[in-house]
């Protein structure tokens, strides 16, 4: 099993930036491939971004130019900076990882919130 543990939620104003954590357990998280996901009240969950075991990321067009997602291999973390913070943007984020097929996301933490005030 793998156990996935999010930190970094809180509350910012519009325009500004957090960065998310996520820890995961194990020891072959540098094989996994990583993603971030997000949800709206009312909406399907979302992929915003991804990276891979070899480090190639993707972002989703609502979230291209603001996040950055990035991994740290040594210590079993993958981050998600969040610039340019909006009240549009979901609020529950939720860490995943896919272990056995790239795109197919078989662990997931509990999820973290983060509230924009305007």
């Amino acid at each position: 099993q793998v156990q996935l543990v999010e930190s970094g939620g809180g509350l910012v104003q519009a325009g500004g930036s957090l960065r998310l954590s996520c820890a995961a357990s194990g020891s072959s998280f540098s094989s996994y491939t990583m993603g971030w996901h997000r949800q709206a009240p009312g909406k399907l969950r979302e992929l915003g971004a991804s990276i891979t075991s070899g480090g190639r990321t993707n972002y989703a067009d609502s979230v291209k130019g603001r996040f950055t997602i990035s991994r740290e291999n040594a210590k079993n973390t993958v981050y998600l900076q969040m610039n340019s913070l909006t009240p549009e943007d979901p609020v529950v984020y939720y860490c995943a990882a896919a272990t056995r097929a790239l795109w197919s996301y078989d662990y997931w933490g509990q999820g973290t919130q983060v509230t924009v005030s305007s």
